[in-house]
């Protein structure tokens, strides 16, 4: 007869330990505040808030042909979108062609040096080209760029 019983007061036991564990672990509200940095803070480190970014996608891809032996020998395709400070998507697409000419000329260097031959997606490779891009953002638009993001990339052989 005690059998049956035991269901009927594990239970609730467990519940009631649940519901203790948990308001016993929960963090102090004033904790949970000091945990979001505060964005005067953070502007003082240089680091901006991820709230505080936009991504701003442009409108065309990016079209270079890869040479070799006085010929083009593939074309790779590219599309970018800039990290920047938010409230800045129109200064983006005001500065565009001059933007979009400064990517190109980055672009062009990183064919011209060979980045596109070869295994071409590999991070020893991208990782120069999206500095290079970030820097030529930065000379155009400011330090409100944050980042250049190579969100597609494909080269197309014959």
């Amino acid at each position: 007869m005690p059998k049956r019983f035991l269901p009927f007061l594990l239970i609730p036991l467990g519940i009631l330990s649940g519901a203790g564990a948990a308001v016993f672990l929960a963090p102090p509200e004033d904790d949970a505040q000091a945990a979001v940095p505060d964005t005067d803070e953070a502007a003082e480190d240089g680091d901006v808030p991820a709230a505080g970014l936009e991504y701003v996608k442009l409108n065309n891809q990016f079209v270079i042909p890869v040479v070799s032996r006085d010929r083009i020998s593939s074309l790779v395709v590219l599309s970018l979108s800039i990290e920047i400070t938010a409230g800045q998507r129109a200064r983006v697409f005001e500065q565009e062609p001059k933007l979009r000419d400064a990517f190109l000329r980055v672009l062009f260097d990183h064919a011209n040096i060979g980045g596109f031959n070869g295994p071409f997606t590999q991070e020893d490779r991208l990782g120069p080209l999206r500095t290079a891009l970030r820097d030529a953002a930065r000379k155009e638009l400011g330090k409100d760029v944050r980042n250049v993001l190579i969100v597609d990339i494909l080269r197309q052989d014959p």
